[in-house]
């Protein structure tokens, strides 16, 4: 059927010929009837077809987005390459499964985990996912241990509501805040000191800076929220740890404890030396 979406993922740079990104050109050499897109294994790149840009407003002169870049090659054309908030671009005009759908690919995604040894989760996509773990909770099919991460994007409507980490019961609750600093070293995004071998000009991209992941994550502790951020760089780790520190100095002001709230680090990939033992100081998680 013309028009209906062709969706994929995890594609690696490894894979690809001489090592170089695949171009939205192959792609409509499958198809140009069918919107194409294909995060790849990391998630924070995507490839897609003509089509998919086209329907997504995309063209060589759209501005690349806060927080991600619309691949160009040296003629400027955009090339079918999305990074980071560019991904969105595409996937938020992908029509959504239904709540049902959801939830029946979660029991299969369940009986994976299980198979795989894992009795425990945490998530952080948005309402949709919320809601179908929800029914899987109320029918008494929710076999995982799940810990529900809030999109940065809906800390107003967290904190509208009351919202705190650590509501809700042993199998669903409420975590934290989730925030990407960065990217991936995949597709060398991740936000890096120094700048990539080979690209000069290349530091990774800060998905949200220094200052916004501050705002957000001193709204989000002084209202019982905890902080969970994705940040794999050297640069993207020093960062959120000057925030953590300057947070946690925030609580101590408030008499608070530093183990009320379980600050986290997503992968915490490539540190500084100098920032080795600041987790711990910090008694922040890395996880």
């Amino acid at each position: 059927e013309p028009g209906k979406w062709v969706l994929g993922r995890g594609w690696t740079l490894a894979i690809m010929p001489d090592g170089e990104f695949p171009t939205a050109a192959m792609l409509d050499e499958i198809s140009t009837q069918h919107p194409m897109i294909f995060p790849d294994k990391s998630g924070h790149a995507a490839w897609a077809n003509s089509l998919a840009l086209r329907l997504a407003g995309i063209t060589d002169s759209t501005p690349d987005p806060d927080g991600g870049q619309i691949v160009r090659d040296a003629a400027g054309k955009a090339t079918g390459i999305l990074f980071e908030t560019g991904v969105h671009m595409v996937r938020n005009i992908v029509p959504n499964p239904t709540t049902a759908e959801l939830a029946d690919m979660m029991r299969v995604a369940q009986q994976k985990c299980w198979e795989g040894g894992l009795i425990g989760l945490h998530d952080f996509d948005d309402r949709d996912c919320f809601l179908a773990l929800q029914s899987l909770h109320q029918n008494g099919e929710l076999g995982l241990r799940m810990v529900k991460n809030i999109p940065q994007a809906r800390l107003d409507y967290a904190i509208g509501v009351g919202l705190q980490s650590g509501f809700g019961d042993d199998w669903l609750r409420i975590g934290g805040i989730k925030i990407f600093a960065d990217g991936a070293l995949g597709p060398r995004t991740a936000l890096m000191i120094a700048p990539y071998e080979g690209e000069p000009n290349n530091y990774g991209i800060a998905v949200t800076d220094k200052e916004e992941m501050m705002a957000i994550s001193s709204k989000a502790s002084a209202n019982g929220l905890s902080v969970t951020v994705h940040a794999i760089g050297d640069k993207a780790n020093h960062d959120i740890l000057d925030v953590y520190e300057a947070v946690r100095g925030e609580e101590a002001a408030r008499g608070e404890s530093p183990r009320k709230l379980r600050h986290r680090i997503e992968h915490v990939q490539v540190l500084h030396a100098d920032d080795l033992n600041r987790l711990a100081q910090l008694n922040v998680i890395a996880s």
